[in-house]
């Protein structure tokens, strides 16, 4: 039995209108969608937004997943998409309009003052498409099958993509002192 198997059950019963099937979903896969949102959004509020559209484009594109298909993919990329259109959304609006008060760029902080790392301000740092890729291997714990389908891409492609973020985010923590191939 795969682990998703009790995913897709409880999937199966939700698009049967079971209200306790969908409460169950959003209590499984709530945190990890979240987190994904929080790597790529830039604040806490754009990603609590992110993951209540998520939950209601599921709730209207119920009907079109297919037993025959995995759940998680499906389900990022529905998140997927919606990012990314909120992505596009905000930059429209954002080149409309004018800003009053420059403020000075601050450069993301990735030690915090205790002297631990800032995930988050790390992965920053990644192109978007790596990023990405990075939050649905490590953080969503997806398979590079499931990566690939989610962003309709080849494993070989999700494969680079990691690699290259794997490798940047090794040279940033060495750079910053926190050892490199040398400290294994």
């Amino acid at each position: 039995m795969r682990p998703d198997d009790d995913l897709e059950a409880l999937m199966v019963r939700y698009q049967q209108g079971d209200s306790a099937a969908a409460a169950a979903l959003v209590h499984r896969l709530g945190p990890p969608l979240h987190r994904f949102f929080l790597v790529q959004a830039t604040s806490r509020r754009y990603a609590d937004d992110l993951l209540q559209e998520t939950w209601l484009r599921l709730h209207q594109a119920r009907h079109t997943w297919r037993t025959s298909q995995p759940l998680l993919p499906w389900l990022y990329a529905i998140a997927r998409h919606i990012r990314i259109d909120h992505f596009r959304r905000t930059s429209r609006v954002e080149r409309r309009e004018q800003q009053v008060e420059v403020m000075p760029e601050r450069p993301a902080e990735t030690v915090r003052p205790g002297g631990g790392l800032d995930l988050t301000a790390l992965l920053a740092t990644l192109p978007e498409s790596q990023r990405e890729v990075v939050a649905m291997l490590k953080i969503a714990n997806l398979s590079l099958e499931e990566v690939a389908r989610a962003t309709s891409s080849s494993v070989g492609s999700v494969k680079q993509k990691a690699h290259r973020a794997y490798e940047t985010l090794r040279q940033r923590l060495t750079d910053m002192g926190f050892g490199g191939r040398d400290a294994r």
